[in-house]
């Protein structure tokens, strides 16, 4: 089974890319609804709320785990790497691959929670794999409540996302990674307000691909995972907004589970 989990709804996003790339496999997600977003809090309380999390899912059952949250993949992946004897994937580093290979000028865009922005993460990674590659980054502290609350296409949201992207429109970046899962519910207005020759790098699509691909390099892994086409869902708390937004990202009716994670 491939556990997923995100600190709200943006994970779901991952889910519906998984489930495209590996129809056959099991899943498991959690969604931390209750301590929703997880980018203004600290990185000490991310970092346990992570551990919580993983520990829950492979109580599920996942053999694989899929951090579905930038904020988590930016200050939790080494401790859940060195903690758990599994493979830990996180969503940050295939984004940057794919958005090394796209860009035409090397001038990227990022755009994530203010906690994601601030941890240099994005910044660190691709200037590792280019030193040619000019970065800029904008924290949209705004955009995961809006996604939250199913917001998808206000006039108020629109607004929002175009003055949060303006700084990137004028340095002229050909390629911008939505650096937080809950952001491709929103992609539309996004493509639309920073530009038609902005190349929009999904990390959801890129992730899925690279857990296939590491499936198909490792058979003995893929072995031990269900195939039985099941997806159960997971949260720490359930609102009637939760479950219309869940279903229209899923792209189809789903069964919400209840559990409490107690810090």
């Amino acid at each position: 089974m491939i556990g997923i989990f995100d600190s709200g709804i943006g994970g779901l996003t991952v889910v519906r890319a998984v489930m495209d790339a590996l129809p056959d496999h099991d899943i498991v997600y959690f969604g931390d609804t209750a301590r929703t977003p997880y980018g203004n809090k600290s990185g000490r309380t991310v970092v346990e709320y992570s551990i919580q999390n993983t520990e829950f899912l492979i109580e599920k059952g996942a053999k694989i785990i899929v951090m579905a949250c930038n904020t988590a993949s930016s200050v939790a992946t080494q401790t859940l790497q060195e903690r758990f004897d599994l493979p830990i994937y996180e969503v940050i580093s295939p984004a940057v691959d794919l958005a090394l290979e796209q860009t035409r000028k090397n001038i990227i865009g990022v755009i994530g929670t203010r906690a994601t922005i601030e941890s240099g993460i994005y910044e660190e990674k691709i200037r590792r794999r280019s030193a040619e590659a000019k970065v800029h980054s904008t924290a949209c502290p705004l955009l995961v409540p809006l996604v939250e609350e199913g917001w998808t296409d206000k006039p108020e949201t629109r607004m929002i996302v175009k003055k949060y992207v303006h700084p990137l429109k004028v340095r002229q970046i050909d390629t911008l990674i939505l650096g937080c899962t809950h952001y491709p519910v929103i992609k539309p207005i996004i493509a639309r307000k920073i530009g038609k020759k902005v190349r929009i790098i999904d990390s959801s699509v890129a992730l899925a691909g690279q857990i296939r691909q590491f499936l198909t390099d490792n058979p003995e892994t893929d072995a031990r995972l269900g195939k039985n086409g099941t997806t159960r869902f997971y949260v720490s708390d359930i609102t009637r907004q939760f479950q219309k937004t869940a279903k229209s990202v899923i792209r189809r009716p789903i069964e919400l589970n209840r559990v409490d994670l107690q810090l």
